[in-house]
């Protein structure tokens, strides 16, 4: 391991030049050989050899053929992950020494060449992997102080002390010193150091990861096979272990086999325990959903151990630890455009609501425009990009048609990126959720050394994510909510159409348009168009529920009993509770319910809020209600309750409670 030394019979001027330039391609070497520190508690044990009292035992003598030699004797067995040497000697002209040390096992670093060229008197250096510049790159001229405190340097070593890693420490380290120029000057070893870290309890995992077919058809199922191993070199069993591989957007889940618990929902493989030399092995089945040319890929990684591993850190996403794994396919088969959901599904065509752009007004350039839909309301678009748009753009025009004629008019979008991934949000915020939604979306392809249109889909429902169905046009193919170019496709033609479906309810609509990983660098112009927006009609669905308990009764209230019963004297408290499960706001809601029965009500008892639990809201018996501000009323007149809500909006809930007394 000795690289790039300088031999004895070179004189100081005619070194300098050749060290400096080893020094540098040395520091390049060094840092490609470094360890990842370990990120686990560990123990540093300190060896150290003082003065034997020998004066000047660094002289013209001490040859690099026949160098001092000062032994560390190592009782300890572990094994090494980290070692540091520590030097203190005078001498003149510092940079004629060369140290070497040598481990029991014969393994030889030399952490000093000698540099010839440091003139500066004494050596006062730990040596370090992890230091903070080449050893002999300090000063030249400036002198290291030998007394306290110790180690004032802290110098990463010409060659690296990591090659000590993984072995055995019993036994004697020999640290050798030589003069390169014997002739020249003295010195005297004053002490040196010897640090070694042990390594930690460990289980080496890691993780294999395949698929049975690198080339299957939309609608085929493909077989994942995971394996997890704990290395037979492996100190220690590993328990505990959990590896995460939840299957990505153009596969969809069918079953598993193998040992472990798998969990599809969350992708956790569940494994257990494994000794060293023992691996569990999963089987995930899965359909592939994504369309032809799409690259699909999927992957695991040990997200808990036990243990701690010497090369990987679990769930860390780090793709070039043996702890992670993944598999790719390839969809095949020859493109089709897909046939997208039928909205009707959802919505009779007599409760679809078209928003036409056809004759709409939209200033060029401006980024934020309110549009009123006809039973849903005012509906808003707001575009952001990481860019500027090109001029006339966003706007709405016949740049696009998508094959539905030459006159057909949508929102246009014209990006000039300057990085692959800069993008355009146009976000659609409705007044209120409608159950589905159907929209399509014009020129998603491809141009090559150009562009690589991707366009991702997503929704919201009272602030859940929605995921929409993507149709492929010919120029493009779907994984899950994105759709990607791949093929050019003309203005006028519907081979760069994506049919975007929403067939649950949704409130918000965003759309991110930018380009794929096969675009260049700086792409160059690209658009597309969001054509008409068919909504089904918000409706509301209600529910009633009227659920009671028992709060007291006067024999429990004598006897101490913890079960209240209706008998008479008890009292009772009822709730009433108003849901609506449907995409739409209700207004002006009235409620009643007749109190007739064996029970007297309560005055003064009702309360309202959003469920049983949460009615804390007093409500006035009377219908006014003109101190109240919570958008419910409700009064008692006779026999009859009545409840006024203002409003209630999509999966929202409004409780009224009262209590009565059991005659």
């Amino acid at each position: 391991m000795f690289v790039g030394t300088c031999d004895s019979g070179w004189t100081r001027s005619g070194a300098q030049s050749c060290v400096r330039y080893l020094a540098q391609l040395l520091l390049g070497l060094i840092t490609l050989a470094l360890f990842p520190a370990i990120a686990q508690a560990q123990t540093t044990t300190q060896y150290t050899i003082t003065d034997p009292g020998v004066a000047d035992d660094i002289t013209g003598s001490q040859i690099c053929s026949s160098p001092l030699v000062q032994n560390f004797s190592v009782p300890d067995n572990f094994t090494v992950s980290d070692v540091d040497i520590g030097v203190i000697a005078t001498h003149s002209w510092r940079g004629d020494m060369r140290i070497t040390l040598e481990s029991p096992l014969g393994t030889r670093v030399r952490v000093v060449n000698g540099s010839g060229g440091d003139s500066g008197d004494n050596f006062d250096v730990r040596l370090n992997d992890g230091g903070t510049q080449l050893v002999n790159t300090d000063p030249a001229t400036g002198n290291h102080n030998t007394g306290l405190p110790l180690y004032e340097n802290n110098f990463i070593p010409d060659n690296a002390l990591s090659a000590f890693n993984g072995e055995n420490s019993t036994g004697t380290w020999r640290l050798e010193i030589c003069d390169i120029f014997p002739s020249e000057d003295d010195g005297n070893f004053l002490r040196a150091d010897l640090f070694l870290t042990d390594t930690p309890p460990f289980a080496d995992l890691s993780v294999n990861k395949t698929v049975n077919d690198s080339s299957p058809n939309n609608g085929n199922n493909v077989t994942y096979t995971i394996t997890v191993t704990n290395a037979s070199s492996s100190p220690s069993t590993a328990t505990g272990i959990v590896v995460n591989d939840q299957l990505p957007l153009g596969v969809t889940y069918v079953s598993d086999t193998g040992g472990g618990a798998y969990n599809s929902g969350t992708g956790n493989w569940s494994v257990g325990t494994l000794a060293p030399g023992g691996s569990a092995t999963l089987n995930i089945v899965a359909n592939v959903t994504a369309t032809s040319g799409a690259t699909v890929t999927n992957a695991a990684e040990v997200t808990v151990s036990s243990i701690f591993d010497l090369d990987s850190t679990p769930g860390n996403g780090a793709t070039g630890e043996d702890d992670y794994d993944d598999a790719s396919f390839t969809v095949a088969g020859t493109r089709i455009a897909g046939t997208p959901p039928s909205l009707s599904t959802i919505c009779s065509p007599a409760n679809q609501i078209l928003f036409d752009w056809n004759g709409k007004a939209w200033t060029t350039g401006s980024t934020n425009n309110n549009f009123t839909v006809a039973g849903i309301g005012v509906t808003n678009y707001a575009i952001t990009t990481d860019v500027a748009f090109v001029t006339g753009s966003p706007a709405i025009n016949s740049t696009n048609t998508g094959g539905q004629g030459a006159t057909e008019q949508s929102l246009f979008l014209n990006m000039n990126n300057n990085t692959r991934s800069d993008t355009s949000t146009t976000v659609l915020t409705l007044p209120t959720a409608v159950p589905g939604l159907q929209f399509t979306l014009f020129d998603v392809d491809f141009g090559a050394g150009q562009w690589a249109d991707k366009v991702t889909v997503t929704g919201t429902f009272n602030g859940t994510t929605v995921i929409p169905t993507l149709t492929n046009g010919t120029a493009n193919y779907v994984i899950g909510n994105t759709a990607i170019g791949d093929v050019g496709s003309d203005g006028p033609d519907p081979d760069g159409n994506v049919v975007v479906t929403f067939l649950a309810p949704v409130d918000t609509v965003t759309i991110v348009y930018g380009n794929h990983t096969t675009a260049p660098v700086n792409p160059g112009n690209q658009f597309m168009n969001i054509h008409d927006m068919n909504y089904c009609q918000p409706d509301t669905t209600f529910s009633v529920t009227k659920i009671s308990s028992v709060i007291s009764d006067p024999v429990s209230i004598v006897d101490g009993t913890s079960i209240p019963k209706s008998i008479p004297g008890a009292i009772v408290q009822y709730c009433i509770l108003i849901s609506n499960s449907g995409s739409a706001t209700a207004t002006d809601i009235v409620a009643t319910d007749n109190l007739v029965g064996n029970y007297t009500y309560t005055a003064g008892s009702m309360q309202s809020g959003t469920n049983c639990n949460a009615a804390g809201t007093p409500e006035d018996d009377d219908a006014s209600d003109g101190a109240e501000s919570d958008g419910v009323t409700a009064s008692v007149i006779g026999t009859v309750l009545t409840a006024n809500i203002a409003s209630l909006g999509p999966s929202a809930s409004t409780a009224l409670t009262f209590r009565v007394t059991v005659d």
